[in-house]
């Protein structure tokens, strides 16, 4: 056989094979505690994407923790903080992120505000764009970034090193001090959750509140039409998600 034929027979047998390598494995997530606390990350996949082992587990100051989303994935992941679980029961609950399950597993429930979101769609294949950004949308608990490992495209780094809590004016301020709240979750008003006359981009212009977490944390979500600087793509990458970086700007 010439080597046309065999480049021919390597392209027929070989490409397949690459699209079941990537639809089986998608993406790597490492999930990395660098805060000086115990944190209890959850999880939670969208509508339709597969379970990726649990929905919340514990993880202690310097640890970390991988997953393997397929392709095609979506959801987000944040951490809860100060949680107690009884040993006996495993029931219990946070006092920031907490998903309301009651137990360490969040089951299918998402965080309750306010809390840092880490958010992902994994491209459907190899040469498919993932999209991820990290929120603060429903308000700020513990500092993340997002890294692309070993992709191609933009691939930038994202998310909020800044600890917003030490800023946060006094009436977005959560329990003493432990997470900041969004103007929508305080005041509940249209223009604050770009509701009803104010759901679109054009109307839906940004508050004090938002621009504040804004200038600290450029690359973040500060309210929902924030986009065009907020929500970042790569091809083919791994991603670490680290919580409580170990520097305070990017």
């Amino acid at each position: 056989m010439d080597r046309g034929s065999s480049s021919y027979l390597c392209v027929s047998l070989c490409f397949p094979l690459v699209l079941l390598f990537w639809e089986a494995r998608g993406a790597t997530f490492t999930i990395i505690n660098k805060c000086d606390y115990t944190i209890w990350p959850g999880i939670l996949p969208n509508s339709g994407s597969p379970g990726l082992g649990t929905t919340g587990f514990e993880l202690p100051s310097g640890e970390s923790r991988s997953f393997q989303p397929g392709s095609g994935w979506s959801g987000r992941v944040w951490a809860r903080t100060r949680c107690a679980f009884d040993p006996n029961t495993g029931q219990g609950g946070c006092m920031t992120g907490d998903c309301g399950s009651g137990q360490v597993e969040c089951n299918g429930v998402g965080a309750k505000p306010p809390a840092t979101l880490a958010e992902f769609t994994i491209g459907s294949g190899p040469e498919t764009q993932d999209y991820y950004d990290v929120s603060l949308v429903d308000g700020f608990n513990v500092p993340i970034i997002v890294e692309a490992d070993g992709g191609s495209g933009s691939c930038m780094t994202t998310g909020c090193a800044s600890d917003l809590n030490e800023q946060c004016p006094n009436e977005l301020r959560f329990g003493d001090g432990e997470a900041c709240r969004s103007a929508c979750d305080v005041f509940g008003t249209p223009e604050y959750c770009c509701r009803g006359a104010y759901d679109s981009p054009g109307a839906c212009a940004p508050s004090v509140y938002s621009q504040m977490f804004k200038s600290s944390c450029p690359r973040a979500y500060s309210y929902a039409y924030d986009d065009p600087t907020s929500t970042f793509t790569c091809v083919g990458a791994d991603y670490t998600i680290t919580f409580c970086p170990t520097f305070s700007s990017f």
